[in-house]
């Protein structure tokens, strides 16, 4: 099968499911919130990645007033960030952020997590911070909405449509998508919310330096 070539001049990374496998300690923080408020834990599951926590309890409980929300999103933080036991690197991460870096490419993390989980989750998988990061605490809306994926352009100085999104969640790909942006898809999750191209782990991805300064992605 021959290899999909994407060009960019700046690359916007998701965390969670998409540099960091985190997917066991969000299992137990979640599942212990759904079993403290009666709800179906396979069915919250369903709702909470890619989202920030407030968010994704306003659509599991419509009628709670959203400081409510708020308020009990703070502390899951902080559960969170307390909990990084068994949270490890996607395979091909540690080696494409080093491409990144080593080349001196444009990109940033857009993630859903605040300042303190970002950077717990990122240490325990061994992954170096880029320099650019949009977190929980930087935007006003939570992806679905695209302000976080906009924000990361515009602080790269990069048009939306030169960049490229590398998400695992439906709430992401879809901020992508409404942001302009082209989406590359990481893990069986984001492949049924359709991305542009879909990667099982970031093994699949080259990166190299385009003539004018940009990213080309050599998907395989």
């Amino acid at each position: 099968m021959p290899a999909t070539v994407l060009t960019a001049r700046a690359l916007l990374l998701d965390m969670d499911g998409t540099l960091v496998n985190s997917d066991a300690a969000v299992e137990r923080i979640w599942r212990r919130w759904s079993e403290r408020h009666g709800l179906d834990g396979d069915e919250v599951m369903k709702v909470v990645h890619g989202r920030q926590g407030y968010a994704s309890m306003a659509l599991l409980l419509p009628d709670r007033p959203m400081e409510q929300n708020h308020a009990d999103n703070a502390r899951m933080l902080a559960e969170e960030t307390a909990d990084v036991a068994g949270v490890v690197p996607i395979p091909g991460a540690p080696e494409f952020l080093a491409s990144l870096r080593e080349r001196g490419l444009a990109h940033a993390l857009v993630t859903s997590a605040d300042v303190p989980l970002s950077t717990a989750r990122m240490a325990a998988a061994g992954l170096e911070l880029p320099d650019v990061r949009v977190t929980a605490e930087s935007v006003g809306a939570s992806k679905p909405d695209p302000e976080g994926f906009l924000k990361g352009a515009a602080e790269l100085g990069v048009a939306p449509e030169d960049c490229v999104v590398f998400e695992d969640s439906a709430a992401g790909i879809q901020a992508g998508r409404s942001a302009g942006m082209r989406v590359v898809g990481v893990g069986a999750r984001a492949g049924t919310h359709g991305p542009d191209v879909l990667v099982r782990d970031l093994r699949q991805v080259r990166v190299e330096a385009a003539g004018d300064g940009g990213v080309r992605l050599v998907i395989a």
